[in-house]
């Protein structure tokens, strides 16, 4: 029966956890002003740097989201679970995203949203490692 739970336990967790990867994606792109799949496809290598800085740091966030109240043995449901994971998720991301607007508004010497959208790689190179770097603090903060 515990192999059951288990086993329930990973595919909700999984399932949850590629939605909110897939809305925290959606969400950066919202804020940055130039639509991923268009960018990528154009190959904004910028853009496909920013991407992936954004899809590593939403899944730190979001394995620490998830991992956060159970390595406290604490004994809780699945729905208290699944509540604390998005409320740490959407917390996360929130931050996140502030992290990438103060990055931009704070950095007068150039445009970044401009330098991503030209392609950038730089720009990009340097957003995905202030992601990461935001994700690693964030998850520091949330575990």
């Amino acid at each position: 029966m515990a192999f059951l739970t288990e086993i329930t336990n990973i595919a909700i967790y999984s399932i949850l956890g590629i939605v909110f990867m897939m809305l925290g994606n959606f969400l950066l792109d919202l804020v940055v002003p130039c639509h991923f799949p268009t960018e990528i496809k154009k190959g904004n290598q910028a853009v496909g740097w920013l991407s992936a800085g954004s899809f590593i740091a939403i899944g730190l966030i979001l394995r620490t989201a998830i991992m956060s109240p159970s390595t406290e043995a604490v004994s809780e449901s699945l729905a208290s679970g699944i509540l604390n994971t998005s409320l740490y998720f959407v917390l996360g991301v929130v931050f996140l995203i502030l992290g990438y607007v103060v990055v931009s508004l704070f950095n007068k010497r150039y445009n970044l949203n401009e330098e991503i959208g030209n392609g950038n790689v730089a720009a990009g190179l340097m957003m995905f490692g202030i992601f990461i770097g935001l994700a690693l603090v964030i998850s520091g903060v949330i575990s």
